[in-house]
């Protein structure tokens, strides 16, 4: 399938810390795509810089075929968001924050009606659409977050530590979706540093680790790479083969 996303030669830095050093991946239409790593590998920035919310020093992306630098609304029309400890509007009910969105993304009362219609069905949101905000479970909020992002039916899905602080119904609601999500059309990106959810849920996935890329290759290939011991033996012998190439030693 054609590839929704091309990432080529990023790099950020803050400072004299190197955030996303020379990173370049591709997505295809149909894949769930992961982004594995520690806490400050650098993934998030990687994605805020995808997601147009920051600017990269050098490197290109475009996404749908839309470049990050020169088409940035087009970008953002194109995506969704979604990541742990995102924020509703309390006052409001679900359905009143969809319809909200839905408005800014340009959609009719009844296209958002229809969309509202298709979300229940898949993520069964129920009580979410009458209830307001302030009164939600950890799990009613991150199903409105997540029909929130897709409401606009985006050919692309950023994933960001999204089951984050969630319990296991509402860590399963988010797994299922993402894993139904992509198609002839669409793909995901899944960011997170844990090695379950990336060898239940995504196609290929790319080690990053101190804003490098260590690896990339199918979860099978890189699960075989543990030796048999699973993806975070193959995490530690790939990071620390890249460390010792770099002459540092594994934080």
């Amino acid at each position: 399938m054609a590839d929704l996303i091309e990432v080529r030669n990023l790099n950020k830095s803050f400072g004299t810390v190197k955030a996303v050093d020379d990173l370049s991946f591709s997505v295809a239409a149909g894949e769930v795509y992961g982004l594995l790593g520690p806490n400050g590998a650098g993934k998030t920035t990687t994605l805020r810089i995808l997601a147009t919310l920051l600017k990269a020093d050098s490197g290109s992306a475009t996404i749908a075929g839309h470049d990050i630098a020169r088409d940035a609304e087009a970008v953002r029309a194109t995506i969704g968001v979604v990541n742990g400890g995102m924020g509703l509007y309390d006052r409001l009910t679900g359905r009143e924050i969809l319809h909200y969105f839905g408005r800014l993304y340009g959609m009719s009362h009844e296209a958002i009606e229809r969309r509202i219609a298709e979300l229940d069905d898949l993520l069964s949101l129920g009580d979410t659409l009458t209830r307001r905000a302030s009164g939600f479970s950890t799990g009613m909020t991150q199903k409105i977050v997540i029909s929130r992002a897709v409401l606009h039916d985006p050919p692309v899905i950023f994933f960001d530590e999204a089951t984050s602080g969630l319990d296991v119904v509402a860590r399963r609601a988010v797994i299922d979706f993402v894993r139904e999500y992509p198609s002839a059309d669409r793909a995901v990106v899944y960011s997170t540093h844990v090695m379950s959810e990336v060898e239940e849920l995504c196609d290929r996935a790319a080690i990053i680790y101190r804003g490098r890329k260590v690896a990339e290759d199918s979860v099978a290939a890189l699960v075989a790479q543990g030796e048999g011991r699973g993806l975070e033996e193959a995490f530690f012998r790939l990071v620390g083969r890249s460390e010792m190439q770099h002459g540092g030693v594994p934080a």
